[in-house]
């Protein structure tokens, strides 16, 4: 089997860490490089002329997840009162994958999955969504927590009466009557 142009290694690359992203966020940094590989359609040798390690990978997945959060979720929130009713709704709560990365990885983070740049890049994710957030009488930071606290329990209890209970209390406790 002959090399791969450089294009096609880029396409390869990009494919990898999307993939990552959503099943880091899905099933958390526990995940082995094999299924990371096979779930993007490339072989498990493939990774290592790609990312120096899992950590590395990691570190760009994050990155990768919080910029298509910012890209999807702020432009597609107009106000912070919608992007509460949007992160606080059922479809957010049962799109793990493809939801919020501050709620989805948070354990992982917190557990020192990754490097530095998964750490930095986390806290920068938390403070330019709490900014987003933010109001006059609100730095934002209290509206995130309470949303990403809501959504992990909802999520913990879902298929539950009471994950739709804590959904709508979060929703109510800032001002999102139903």
């Amino acid at each position: 089997m002959g090399r791969v142009s450089q294009a096609q290694a880029e396409e390869n690359r990009r494919r990898v860490v999307e993939t990552a992203s959503r099943l880091f966020k899905e099933q958390g940094g526990q995940i082995s490089v094999a299924d990371v590989m096979k779930a993007a359609g490339l072989t498990h040798g493939g990774f290592y002329k790609q990312f120096a390690s899992k950590e590395a990978l990691f570190d760009e997945a994050t990155t990768h997840a919080f910029a298509a959060s910012v890209g999807g979720t702020a432009t597609e929130a107009a106000s912070p009162g919608a992007e509460i009713d949007a992160y606080l709704s059922t479809e957010h709560r049962d799109d793990v994958a493809g939801g919020c990365p501050v709620a989805a990885l948070a354990a992982d983070i917190a557990r020192g999955q990754g490097g530095p740049a998964a750490q930095h890049q986390y806290s920068e994710g938390v403070s330019e969504m709490a900014q987003r957030l933010a109001t006059d009488q609100d730095d934002g930071l209290s509206r995130l927590c309470t949303m990403v606290g809501a959504l992990v329990l909802a999520r913990a209890t879902k298929g539950e009466p009471v994950s739709e209970e804590i959904l709508a209390t979060a929703r109510k406790a800032l001002g999102r009557d139903d």
